[in-house]
């Protein structure tokens, strides 16, 4: 008898931890380095990698798994590709112009806005939020004011936008001729490159497990292929880093639906056949990542293929953790805590990109920053009880029907 699918409980549970450690790892790079060991920071070098180099790709590599549990049913559901490509192609739109925005919210001006930047930072983090929540509500008045913040929030962003003022002067839109300027695009941008690319392979070979790793290797083929300039004066190569945004970053998101294949109906269906394939799934990345490991080196700044392997070995074994814990039988508390703290991370994000400029405006950056310099056990629990704060209140909102829809 074929066994039941399991509930994929597992991959809500390590988004949260994921984003919980990301919050973590943020706050505290903001605290003094006499305080914070290097191995708690991003690794400086050549070649190299401690566990917060590990963070950004297996929120990659989760994005990939959760490919096939959302456009999955919605071409079972009898949906046309062309439909389902174009809701891929808006929350990609949607992300990139969150994360464009988000890099600018360190240096705005107060010429034209008469905001400073604290307040342009604020404002911009909470239209962000509003443009893009959801309140699940079958009364009437509650679908009016979602609707009339989603407005509201859309309208924030378009004239925060304008309002921009770097330095020398510098526009994030311009009109003659229209432009849109940015140094990068963000955490959330990147994540749309690679949601972007890995939504197109999961729509043209659905779980094809052979076809999926061969994009793998092809993805990150592209990362040494433009190290050798083959994309030199390619025009998409003026808007996007080809062999890091649309190579190897894309890389990990397809090896997370690979992974998830597992979990669907005509996957694994019995445990033994799980273990076997992500064991195996584990063992060939990192064997690979580590003959690759002398060719660029590991560095997440310059997304290596190296560095791409072993983040795609890494998180695996964590989800297989999960798997155990959340998947199999009854749901662990700690894996149900974080499950429900991961249903809701763009907002949770959000938050925590706000909290700054919030401290700033309420003159507490200076208390929230002195919690940190006592020790490292006070950095640690100051950024610990942050991450947890803002998911407990993220969760809450969840709870009660607000939360980000892309």
């Amino acid at each position: 008898m074929r066994e039941r699918v399991p509930r994929v409980v597992s991959i809500d549970a390590l988004r949260g931890l994921v984003m919980f450690t990301m919050i973590f790892v943020n706050d505290l790079a903001g605290v003094s380095k006499n305080v914070v060991p290097a191995w708690m920071r991003h690794f400086h070098g050549r070649s190299g990698m401690t566990f917060v180099d590990l963070v950004f790709p297996a929120f990659l590599f989760i994005v990939g798994m959760s490919i096939p549990l959302a456009l999955g049913g919605r071409l079972n559901a009898g949906a046309p590709r062309r439909m389902v490509l174009f809701h891929v192609g808006l929350r990609t739109l949607a992300l990139l112009a969150i994360g464009i925005l988000m890099v600018n919210d360190e240096t705005p001006g107060i010429d034209m806005s008469g905001l400073s930047p604290d307040s342009w930072a604020a404002l911009m983090f909470l239209s962000a939020i509003f443009a893009f929540c959801s309140i699940s509500s079958s009364k009437r008045s509650w679908q009016i004011i979602s609707a009339s913040l989603r407005g509201f929030g859309f309208a924030g962003m378009i004239a925060l936008a304008f309002m921009f003022r770097g330095e020398h002067g510098g526009r994030i839109i311009s009109l003659a001729p229209f432009a849109v300027h940015a140094s990068w695009y963000g955490i959330l941008g990147l994540i749309g490159w690679a949601y972007l690319v890995g939504s197109i392979v999961f729509v043209l070979f659905r779980l094809n497990a052979a076809a999926l790793l061969g994009c793998v290797a092809l993805l990150l083929a592209l990362y040494p292929a433009e190290q050798t300039g083959a994309f030199n004066g390619f025009w998409l190569s003026r808007y996007v880093g080809i062999g890091e945004m649309l190579g190897a970053h894309p890389s990990i998101t397809v090896a997370g639906i690979l992974l998830a294949s597992i979990l669907l109906p005509h996957g694994k269906a019995d445990l033994p056949a799980r273990v076997r394939f992500t064991a195996l799934f584990i063992l060939g990345f990192a064997a690979v990542a580590l003959e690759l490991n002398g060719l660029y080196g590991i560095n997440k700044n310059a997304a290596t293929p190296s560095w791409c392997l072993w983040a795609c070995a890494v998180t695996a074994s964590v989800w297989l953790v999960f798997h155990f814990f959340s998947d199999l039988g009854p749901v662990h508390p700690m894996a149900r805590i974080l499950a429900i703290a991961g249903q809701n991370v763009l907002l949770a994000y959000l938050f925590s990109e706000m909290l700054p400029s919030l401290l700033d405006l309420l003159h507490l950056d200076g208390f929230y920053s002195a919690l940190a310099e006592h020790g490292l056990a006070w950095a640690v629990a100051r950024s610990a009880g942050c991450a947890a704060v803002i998911l407990c209140a993220t969760a809450g909102l969840n709870r009660v029907g607000f939360r980000l829809k892309l």
